[in-house]
């Protein structure tokens, strides 16, 4: 880019060169409709003054690479910059999606390979890679399961159960996808009540989707009695796989009676997460859904790798080609990188991690369901009084430098923090957590307005998050051109 002035000694900054489109053809490239009438208003900037720009609003935005990031249900974990190194070498990050699968065989046998890895994690017979993250995955779920009771006749299977301390989105994967919804309350020990379940169970039950562990990061002790009674009902049963990281290497879905099981690369398998994405959301399934997976699938024979398309009932495609590669060869590489030793102390280390701030913040915050908890728990900010809240909390967590904890959900918990640390973490930043929230608690008690008027120190202050949401800003203040 370069600025320049015109005649009237006006700035302009230069990006493209001039225009030299015939104008004739310029209307059958562009109706006249859809053609400007005025000149865009774009302001007049320099290279310098742009990239000081962008880098300015880059230095305002926070990620696991600058600190801790304890969002629970939504793991923000390390992403090792070894496996960005291996997902930009040339022949990945250069293989043209349509090239011929001959040209591309050491791709095709990378995604055939971690397909065969991820199926012996989850116990499960056969995945599909192409779901673009953990939501899309559940969308596939249950689309094989409306196809597999189609199949079988059974149009009555059409109410899908879900606890109420599921994932949020998987009643919208489920409604989306033709079932209605049966909620599930949980009993005083915070997993699911068995008698409820029993009494909900009929020859109209499609499945079951269950987080296990589930959101207050308990693990479902009655998890075989669970999928038995749903089986025998004659329903499927659905596991959310976004808590794996509670028992990673240690117990598999498959082994639990899970029909269908998805995958959170980006949470799991230290991957991007969100904004540093794309996401990737694999499932694996049972052999009684295998025939309805997507096309196409990764097949291998004395020729080598092929794209099989040659699957009558399959519900189609999910995603354009085969999903997100580059997320899934860092996926890959995490795993070869870790190997079974490695995968178990994932679990391991979480779930260290995780008991040692719940039994440090007890002390100071409610823990409605005071047990041994998993890779996640769930604080209340009722106890502090004085009118503050678990939104108050969370803002001046940011003051100390500390990106907050999921706040307001699972719904089943008042004021609610959900807290998970990962196995990322050391002590070190742990104790630094505690001491800000112990600090913040006193603060509650002797300064109450401090808390309400943050965050202090952020480059924007609390706002008002439904005029936010409803009327965001989200370009350049042109108001302040001139004409």
């Amino acid at each position: 880019m370069k600025t320049i002035f015109d005649a009237k000694g006006k700035r302009e900054g230069k990006v493209l060169p001039a225009l030299d489109v015939p104008q004739q053809g310029l209307e059958k490239l562009i109706p006249h409709s859809l053609r400007r009438s005025r000149k865009p208003r774009i302001p007049a900037l320099s290279e310098p003054e742009l990239v000081r720009h962008y880098t300015r609003l880059s230095k305002l935005n926070y990620g696991v690479d600058d600190g801790l990031y304890p969002l629970g249900s939504c793991t923000m974990k390390y992403n090792p910059k070894v496996n960005e190194d291996l997902a930009q070498l040339p022949a990945f990050a250069g293989a043209h999606p349509l090239a011929d699968e001959q040209l591309v065989q050491g791709s095709l046998a990378l995604l055939h390979e971690a397909s065969r890895f991820l199926c012996n994690i989850a116990g499960l017979s056969d995945i599909t890679l192409q779901p673009a993250a953990g939501a899309h995955g559940e969308l596939t779920g249950m689309f094989l399961f409306n196809r597999y009771f189609r199949e079988r006749g059974e149009s009555k299977r059409k109410r899908m159960l879900l606890p109420d301390s599921a994932h949020g989105t998987n009643p919208a994967s489920a409604t989306i996808s033709g079932f209605s919804i049966t909620q599930i309350p949980s009993g005083e020990d915070g997993m699911v009540d068995l008698v409820a379940l029993r009494e909900t169970l009929d020859e109209t039950v499609a499945g079951i989707m269950l987080t296990v562990p589930n959101t207050l990061g308990i693990f479902e002790e009655r998890i075989l009695e669970i999928t038995q009674m749903v089986h025998a009902a004659g329903g499927l049963c659905y596991f959310d796989g976004a808590n794996l990281n509670a028992f990673l290497g240690r117990a598999r879905p498959g082994d639990m009676g899970a029909d269908a099981f998805h995958f959170n690369l980006h949470k799991t398998l230290s991957t991007p997460h969100g904004g540093g994405g794309p996401g990737s959301g694999p499932l694996a399934v049972s052999q009684c859904l295998v025939d309805f997976l997507p096309v196409p699938r990764i097949t291998k024979d004395e020729n080598g790798y092929h794209l099989d398309r040659n699957f009558p009932r399959s519900i189609g495609c999910m995603h354009s080609f085969y999903g997100n590669f580059g997320v899934i060869l860092k996926a890959y590489a995490y795993i070869l990188l870790l190997g079974d030793d490695g995968l178990h102390a994932v679990s391991d280390n979480a779930v260290l991690n995780a008991n040692y701030l719940q039994e440090r913040l007890k002390k100071t915050y409610r823990l409605p369901y005071d047990r041994l908890c998993k890779h996640e728990f769930v604080l209340s900010g009722e106890k502090l009084g004085r009118g503050i809240t678990t939104f108050d909390i969370a803002k001046r967590l940011i003051d100390y430098g500390f990106y907050p904890p999921t706040v307001y959900f699972p719904l089943i918990v008042h004021e609610a923090l959900m807290i998970e640390p990962t196995e990322c973490e050391g002590k070190e930043t742990l104790d630094r957590f505690i001491g800000v929230m112990e600090k913040i608690a006193l603060e509650a008690k002797e300064n109450p307005e401090l808390l309400r008027a943050a965050p202090q120190h952020a480059p924007v202050q609390r706002l008002d998050q439904t005029r936010a949401a409803r009327h965001p800003i989200l370009t350049y203040p042109f108001d302040e051109l001139p004409e």
